[in-house]
């Protein structure tokens, strides 16, 4: 089968290629380094020709309100124009978890925007909504730092790994569309200034991290709700102590 990966150079999307390839299947990996661009549509129909499935876990190279809503509102529309043209079954698309719960952040309200595209484009489709991933603790970190210590909201946070992801989206995109939502997290949840200063503690950081209820995180204050999955999200396997381990 013909499966078709758009961000497929980065972090996720050469995951889930990989993990499609093993599996048998063709997979193409789309971005803008192989030609294909979804938000001018150069390359999109060439690549999508004789595709079953799309997956779309390609993101935006900035994360400033105007730029990243025109990022995710562009492609989305191209991609539902010519994947209608290509006939494909199943589109398969990476958000966020609490796109609908931080309106007042610029990236997850573009989220937000992708996500009523791909429903009201006709395409049977699967969202997957995942918590922050692992591999993004220093940011946050960086984000927090003020001097020798660094600030963070001590709100619920229960991040997942990338191989976690990864293992999740290839698999929806080998099964049939739900037409709806489905959320992901990471095994563990603590506060996010806890999961950081275990992070920095692993890596020989010395800097102090305070749990702060008031500090932002990327500009957004956060509750217990912000970033954590309601219901019964699928569940990663992957522990903090675990990724720590991992040679990167």
């Amino acid at each position: 089968m013909k499966i078709v990966v758009l961000g497929g150079s980065g972090l996720i999307g050469s995951k889930v290629v990989k993990k499609l390839a093993e599996q048998g299947h063709q997979a193409l990996a789309a971005s803008p380094r192989t030609g294909v661009d979804a938000t001018t549509g150069r390359g999109l129909a060439e690549a999508l020709a004789g595709a079953e499935v799309v997956v779309d876990v390609a993101n935006s190279p900035s994360f400033e309100a105007a730029p990243v809503l025109a990022f995710f509102e562009s492609s989305g529309r191209n991609l539902a124009r010519v994947e209608k043209e290509a006939c494909v079954r199943h589109h398969v698309a990476l958000s966020v978890v609490g796109t609908d719960r931080l309106p007042d952040n610029g990236y997850f309200r573009a989220k937000l925007a992708q996500e009523r595209l791909i429903r009201a484009s006709g395409i049977p489709y699967t969202i997957i909504r995942a918590t922050q991933f692992l591999e993004f603790l220093g940011a946050i970190a960086a984000d927090g730092a003020d001097g020798a210590r660094v600030r963070l909201s001590n709100a619920s946070f229960q991040p997942i790994a990338a191989e976690d992801v990864a293992t999740v989206v290839a698999g929806t995109a080998l099964g049939p569309p739900v037409n709806g939502t489905i959320e992901i997290a990471g095994p563990e949840r603590l506060p996010l200034s806890d999961f950081v200063a275990r992070y920095l503690a692993a890596t020989n950081d010395s800097r102090e991290v305070i749990g702060d209820r008031e500090a932002r995180y990327f500009g957004s204050r956060l509750d217990d709700r912000s970033l954590v999955p309601d219901g019964n999200p699928r569940l990663g396997t992957i522990r903090l102590e675990d990724w720590l381990r991992e040679p990167r």
